[in-house]
């Protein structure tokens, strides 16, 4: 079975595929370089040149601030890009998993969020994103649309290595009134792999159980054996440009293991 990855240069695309590789699937790796999504001539020529049987949507514009200022820009990638690859998916009979976000929720509930949940983003990248799925669901009858969150991971920038890089200041605060799911991008990957033997539809793969950013920095450091001077502080003491929820805890029934311990699997090759 041949899967096509758009963003397959990202932090989660970099682990994606060789993971697809070793479970028996044939990938075909496409980035900006070779796949501009918001292209639809291009993609309609990558797809149909390709004939994947299924798509894994990665590509995206992330940068969660900066979409305040450029929303032209996150529209283009996240919005057109994704109605372009599910157009051409619908068509064509492909099945198409899309990447979403818990920042489709505004945060105000005080339970998990099933994907049942009517979303209300309250920012331009948790705007685009939605406005990302609403396109598959409407131009793809075979999609899955696969919500993750506070996503780390070797290949890129992340929250991990940001504390760990901060670790020898005297002082770090970290926000401590967002609660959320860390992820990593290896759960993700293998969430995505247990999609394709489920009914189609929207889903949430994320790190089991929650915590504050400010909890997320303490294990990180004591699963480290780091000790580090760490203070919870509120969101006010670092002003963004982009709102966040306070609470975007996802109900995941079980298709991730416990964040904890995902963590402590990556420190662990982190050091290899």
């Amino acid at each position: 079975m041949k899967v096509l990855v758009t963003g397959a240069n990202g932090m989660l695309g970099q682990d994606l595929c060789p993971i697809l590789e070793d479970n028996g699937y044939e990938v075909v790796e496409t980035d900006v370089n070779t796949l501009d999504i918001t292209n639809i001539e291009q993609v309609k020529t990558v797809l149909n040149k390709e004939k994947p049987d299924i798509v894994v949507h990665c590509a995206a514009y992330t940068n969660v601030d900066k979409a305040e200022e450029d929303l032209k820009t996150a529209e283009l990638i996240n919005v057109t890009g994704t109605e372009n690859v599910a157009e051409v998916c619908g068509k064509s009979g492909i099945t198409l998993i899309y990447i979403s976000t818990d920042y489709v929720f505004d945060g105000t509930k005080n339970s998990p969020y099933t994907p049942e949940d009517m979303p209300n983003p309250i920012n331009n990248y948790g705007i685009t994103k939605y406005e990302g799925e609403e396109a598959v669901r409407s131009l793809c009858e075979k999609y899955y649309v696969a919500r993750t969150s506070w996503l780390y991971g070797h290949h890129g920038k992340n929250f991990v290595e940001t504390m760990l890089k901060l670790a020898d200041n005297n002082e770090v605060n970290v926000v401590d009134d967002q609660v959320g799911c860390p992820t990593w991008t290896v759960e993700l990957a293998n969430g995505i792999l247990k999609l394709l033997s489920k009914p189609y539809g929207t889903y949430h793969i994320c790190g089991s159980g929650s915590t504050s950013w400010y909890g997320f920095a303490k294990e990180i450091f004591a699963q480290s054996n780091l000790d580090v001077n760490l203070h919870p502080c509120k969101t006010e003491a670092f002003p963004r440009p982009a709102k966040r929820p306070s609470y975007s805890v996802m109900e995941n029934n079980g298709i991730c293991r416990n964040w904890q311990a995902a963590l402590k699997d990556y420190l662990n090759l982190r050091d290899i």
